[in-house]
Order: structure tokens, then sequence, then C-alpha cells
């Protein structure tokens, strides 16, 4: 098969021929038929992922085809499926408790195993998978990826969003683009907060009741008389300190942080203001992913049309461009995302 690997940290990926992954006993193999490009292989790609070595295979935000099953698996060849990025072993206490994110054992293609940048991927414990319905397309449901999926989690399964609140989102990304769609969806008013004009005119098409430019003074300060006291939600999508910081003060009392950006690397450790969370009595939530058992609830919302989240994939690329997609993440970055359809070129 075809592969893109690390063969040198923030260097060209290194496209070359590799033998055909093989079918665990309780997993699947998949044809590769999209794979998102995410901020999350970008820290591999630069060295900053501790699970990230020379020789891996990028590559967690896939669906494929199933061309093999193995006997304890529950699919068949030709079914369509979506994969979470962490796949949970499904027998330590957190998987028996329901909290698979949080698995003692997962398995994370891309990330330490050989991922989906690749024309074909093994999937072990192919329990966690869920079918992909006939209505999304294999790049929107690559796009769903660990943006959208882990956006629900965030907003329902951790800050309980209500109707009517306000939603301070940090970070434009992929995450970011996720949590404004689904914030309206719930009923949420929105704020959008970024250092590039072209991404926050386009969260403003997409619904967002304000945008602000990070560079144009204290956004936690703007944030607060916006609202008429701050934000009861706010959402840091990028995992910096910088961000953190104005996610922080942005809330009213009893707000709710949420961390979804990754701080890995050289921002693993970052100050806090701990103070804001003592005196406003902060909540403060990390999340990671999605459980796979939440995964209908978000693919029903999207498969009966109450959400669209096509406005997330701005590009469509070939194997051989995923380079320049990462190297891309070193500064600002335009608006949507970037999938992998072609595994040819």
């Amino acid at each position: 098969m075809r592969a893109a690997f690390i063969r040198e940290f923030r260097a060209d990926l290194s496209i070359e021929t590799a033998p055909d992954p093989i079918c665990e006993p309780d997993g699947v193999v998949l044809k590769t038929l999209a794979c998102g490009v995410c901020r999350s292989d970008w820290h591999g790609w630069v060295g900053e992922h501790a699970r990230v070595k020379i020789g891996n295979i990028p590559g967690h935000e896939y669906c494929g085809e199933v061309v093999e099953a193995g006997p304890l698996s529950k699919w068949k060849r030709g079914d369509k499926v979506i994969a979470p990025f962490i796949l949970a072993c499904g027998e330590c206490p957190e998987c028996q408790s329901g909290h698979q994110t949080s698995c003692h054992a997962p398995r994370l293609p891309g990330f330490g195993e050989p991922g989906a940048f690749a024309e074909y991927v093994s999937v072990p414990h192919a329990f966690n998978l869920a079918r992909l319905p006939d209505t999304l397309s294999p790049a929107l449901a690559a796009g769903l990826g660990c943006r959208v999926t882990t956006a629900w989690q965030a907003l329902t399964g951790k800050a309980n969003l209500q109707g009517g609140e306000w939603l301070a989102i940090h970070g434009t990304g992929g995450i970011g683009l996720s949590c404004l769609i689904l914030g309206k969806t719930l009923g949420a008013k929105t704020i959008v907060v970024d250092v590039v004009p072209e991404k926050l005119d386009h969260a403003l098409s997409l619904g967002a009741d304000l945008a602000i430019d990070a560079r144009e003074g204290d956004v936690g300060a703007r944030i607060i008389e916006a609202t008429g006291g701050g934000a009861h939600v706010s959402v840091e999508a990028l995992g910096i300190a910088a961000t953190v910081d104005s996610s922080l003060a942005c809330l009213r009392p009893r707000g709710r942080h949420v961390q979804v950006g990754l701080p890995t690397g050289h921002t693993a450790r970052m100050d806090v203001n701990m103070n804001a969370i003592y005196m406003k009595q902060l909540s403060v939530f990390g999340t990671r992913g999605m459980p796979a058992w939440r995964y209908p609830s978000l693919l029903s919302l999207i498969d009966s049309g109450r959400v669209d989240v096509s406005p997330i994939v701005a590009r469509h690329v070939a194997l051989s461009q995923a380079s320049a997609e990462l190297r891309a993440f070193d500064g600002p970055t335009s608006p949507g995302v970037a999938v992998i359809t072609d595994f040819t070129a």
C-alpha cells in the first residue's frame, strides 16, 4: 500500500510503499476513504507528541470501508464506518463505567501505531467504530474526526451548554468552527476569538453573534462588556497560554472553561490564573475525544439535517499534499480544514 511516514521531524512526509496492514482478531482493516489533517497531527510531525516517533504513519481522523474483518468483530466486508481517535479496550474500569476516552489501555492509530495517512489502516478493538450514514460523504465524515465529535462532547458531555447562554470560542480552526456550529444548534449566543480577520469573517458568515480580533485589546474585558457580565461557557481550542488566559478571564462567576486545545511539548505546562478560578468559582473541564457510544447522538443530528457541518471542510487534498497542510499549522491558518481524499497522488 501507499503510505506517508515521518522520517524526520518538520521535514516533508516520505511517501513510500509499505506492507498491507494485518487484521487483528477483534479488529478490521479499512480501505481509507478519507482522512483529516489535524493540528494534533502537527504536534506529532514537529516532535512534540510523546507517542509519535520517527517512522510513524500519522492520521487519526479517518473513515473507511471494511475490506477484512476479524472473527471477533461485528463488522463485515463492505461496511462503511467512522472511527473515534481513541480506541478503548472495553474492559478497564473507565471503559466499564462509560468513560472510554479515559481508557487505561487505549490504542491510537496515528499516535504510536500506524495511522490513516495510508491506503489501508488496521483498526483494533473495532467495537468502537460507528456505522457511516449513507447521507454523510467520506470527506465530511473524516472532517468530523476529532473536531466535531470532541466539540460535541465538550459542549454537551462536559459544559452542559444551555440555550440562551453565551459561548466564547478561542480559536476558529476545526474545533472552534465545530463549537460554533454546534453551539448555535443548541441555542447558545456565540462569540469567536482569533487573530486572522478572514477566519473571523468566515465565523460571522456561519452565524457567530460577535467576532473579536485578539490583537485589538483585552479579550476578557471585551467579552465581559459585550455579554453583560461574561460568557457562561468558554472553549479554549488552541492549547496555548494566551488563549487559556483569555478563556478564564472572559467568564462570568460560576462560568465553565473547557480545555479542548492540546497542551503538549513546550505548552504542556503553563501559567494559569488560579486566582480567577478561585475568585469567580469557575468550573474547569478537560476533554479529549468522545466515547463511541455517544456517536449516534451526533450522527443522527447530522443525518437528519438538523445540523450542517459541511462548512468545516474547506479543501480536499492528495496524500502528497499532506506535508504542506501540516506546515501551514506553523502560523495562522486559513478558514476550514483539509481532508485527504486521494491516496494515489
